[in-house]
């Protein structure tokens, strides 16, 4: 027999092995360890597997809670049940009813050492429940009676060894770490100006910045606003968590709004290929949560659709922003996302809205008591792993530190109130319909960012005042290291250009003799747009220019007459409103442009311009006016296309008249 036969014979011996070959191999570990939740879920099983594999009822919960303390107030063995079941009891019973069974079981008379051993260890458990758990007291006010009349009962009952444990002097303690300190820059002199600017700011500076907000905001969301959010399907009544999810909205609309501040393709594409860059840093930070809202930004539908913007994106950009929508796509419900966030170590943030949809999705799918009204504990274990998860996330330490200068510039730059209308109709603006056919966008459909639809932040006036504040005094701090009380018009202008938001929409601040600006003036400033632009949005923002009318006028905002050498007024570049001068900022008519405005109007001390000629060739919008800046090539002083405001010098700029292009059709400069 030669060796291939008796291979041939030993196969046909092992019945086993060519049984098995029709099934499919099952993938095995070896030699490898679990990992952390591993046996962190096995440890809780095993130590449910002590009370009950299904459920248990209340009463057997509470006892063994009970039984979990001996005299000294040590606990006998693991805190697993007994922190589940503090910190999961709310959400099937109140956690004043849980406290009314407690002073129930507290005994009424101590005849024997074994009732006042009971009595010693239904304190510690309360006790423990105040200093472990002390959140919940202060989101329950009937808890707080009801713990009252449980220490005023063991003050009038219990022996000295109770009465100690009620001592109310250490027990409230505050649980968790508070919010990260801000630190300033390394090197900061006061003589050195730190750039407030968004073209100067590193993309890793900025990524570093957007994490610090996001690890701010995502400390301070408690157990209780993710189980109302469970227990109600909403983020209304859930402070923390409201807050944090209108940053990740702000951080998008901020990014739309920022790609679509720029008047032309190239500038466009600029502004993207940073925030794409920005996007690569978040990545390397694994912020995945911020990552989410501007990659979301960047796939939205009013910046997608912008192709000759993304045609002056470089290939590698492209395919950048391709492959993180793609990491984050809801495709197999965020099956890459959730690999890769597996894999991750050390500090990181989660997309909190896939995270909370795990607890919607698990809450939902299983019932919180069995058919026999005992409570289902698997589900309250599942639910209680994930909180752990979250809550040891809030507990780390963030690896950069942040500037509370730049902190303050982009708090203030996020304090957004814009509408998906308002957006798309800036985004079609730049870019208008056209008619011809034209390739297919390289980006798939926009992420799903705003998981909670139509949480969008409106700051109060209080809240608005004081962000307003802390920028001005950053701003004084860097760009007046004299301390002269004033900055440049340079300098203002060049700040200007952070804001895609209130501050384009109002003519400048009164000026002074040397053209600088106050402290005064710049915070009455920001406080104006700011309030005007968050109560009319953008579409009210009309482009005023100073006139005179040399036929009567009337105000179309108080209805006075405008008329005179004496009686100059503002007229509107866009739709031909006019208004007096201090009648500008309470125009409450949106701007509606028209294809042309024609009036006899003229600015004042200046001859009547001719009327201009409408070019040729119809174009992107490189025409359109842009960032009130001054250009460091050119020295032109340009206009932004929402702003109220005008060349210093009124004569220097022909006014321009929107008509229609014979050629293509579209609205021309």
């Amino acid at each position: 027999m030669n060796r291939k036969d008796s291979k041939r014979k030993s196969h046909q011996e092992c019945p086993g092995k060519t049984a098995g070959r029709g099934r499919p191999r099952q993938a095995r570990r070896h030699k490898t360890c679990p990992s952390p939740r591993e046996i962190s879920k096995v440890m809780a099983s095993m130590a449910l597997g002590m009370l009950n594999e299904g459920g248990c009822s209340e009463d057997e919960l509470l006892e063994k809670c009970i039984q979990s303390f001996d005299s000294a107030g040590s606990l006998r063995r693991g805190d697993h049940i007994l922190n589940m079941v503090l910190a999961m009891h709310s959400w099937v019973l109140p956690s004043a009813h849980l406290a009314a069974r407690l002073l129930t079981l507290y005994p009424s008379r101590a005849t024997r050492d074994t009732q006042e051993l009971r009595r010693l260890q239904i304190c510690h458990l309360v006790r423990y429940w105040l200093t472990q758990h002390p959140e919940t007291v202060h989101q329950e006010p009937q808890l707080e009676e009801v713990i009252g009349r449980f220490w005023a009962t063991v003050e009038e009952k219990g022996n000295s060894a109770q009465r100690s444990l009620g001592d109310s002097s250490n027990l409230l303690s505050p649980g968790g770490p508070g919010p990260p300190l801000p630190l300033s820059s390394p090197g900061l002199g006061k003589k050195r100006k730190v750039s407030l600017l968004f073209d100067h700011l590193e993309t890793g500076e900025l990524a570093q910045h957007l994490t610090y907000l996001e690890f701010r905001s995502f400390q301070a969301i408690t157990p209780q606003d993710l189980r109302g959010y469970v227990l109600q399907g909403s983020v209304r009544g859930c402070p923390a968590l409201e807050g944090s999810v209108g940053l990740s909205n702000s951080v998008s609309r901020w990014v739309q709004v920022m790609v679509l501040s720029r008047p032309g393709p190239a500038q466009r594409a600029q502004v993207l290929d940073k925030f794409i860059q920005v996007a690569q840093s978040l990545y390397q930070l694994q912020n995945f949560n911020t990552l989410m809202a501007v990659t979301g930004g960047l796939c939205h539908s009013a910046i997608s659709r912008l192709k000759d913007s993304h045609a002056h994106l470089s290939p590698d950009s492209t395919k950048a922003l391709l492959e993180l929508s793609e990491l984050l796509a809801a495709h197999n419900n965020y099956a890459r996302y959730r690999r890769t966030w597996a894999d991750c170590t050390g500090f990181r943030l989660p997309v909190l809205g896939v995270h909370l949809k795990d607890l919607v999705s698990l809450h939902e799918a299983q019932p919180d008591r069995l058919p026999d009204g005992r409570l289902h504990l698997p589900k309250l274990n599942n639910l209680y792993l994930r909180l752990q998860e979250l809550a040891a996330l809030q507990r780390q330490h963030p690896p950069c530190s942040a500037s509370e200068d730049l902190l303050h510039l982009l708090t203030l730059s996020l304090d957004l109130f814009y509408t998906e209308d308002e957006i798309y109709e800036l985004s079609y603006a730049r870019e208008p319909r056209c008619p011809k056919s034209l390739p297919p966008s390289p980006f798939k459909a926009p992420l799903v960012v705003e998981w909670a639809p139509g949480v969008t932040p409106k700051p109060d006036r209080v809240t608005l005042g004081r962000h307003v504040e802390q920028l001005v005094e950053s701003v004084f701090k860097n760009y007046d290291p004299e301390g002269r009380g004033t900055i440049s018009q340079e300098d203002f202008e060049r700040l200007s250009g952070n804001f895609p938001f209130a501050c384009h929409g109002l003519h400048p601040p009164p000026r002074q003799g040397n053209g600088s600006y106050s402290r005064e003036e710049l915070t009455g400033y920001l406080l104006r747009a700011s309030a005007i632009c968050s109560k009319l949005g953008l579409a009210f923002l009309h482009s005023f220019h100073e006139v005179t009318f040399r036929k009567p006028t009337f105000c179309d905002s108080c209805s006075g007459f405008l008329w005179g050498v004496t009686k100059q007024g503002y007229r509107c570049r866009d739709c031909g409103l006019c208004c007096h001068k201090h009648c500008r900022d309470r125009v409450k008519v949106e701007c509606k442009k028209r294809p042309g405005v024609k009036g006899d109007v003229s600015p004042p001390g200046a001859p009547v311009p001719p009327t201009p000629v409408a070019h040729a060739s119809c174009g992107p919008e490189d025409n359109l006016s842009y960032t009130l800046s001054l250009e460091p090539e050119t020295g032109c002083h340009l206009c932004h296309a929402w702003t109220q405001t005008e060349p210093p010098n009124p004569s220097w700029e022909p006014e321009t008249v929107r008509r229609n292009c014979p050629l293509k059709g579209k609205m021309c400069c």
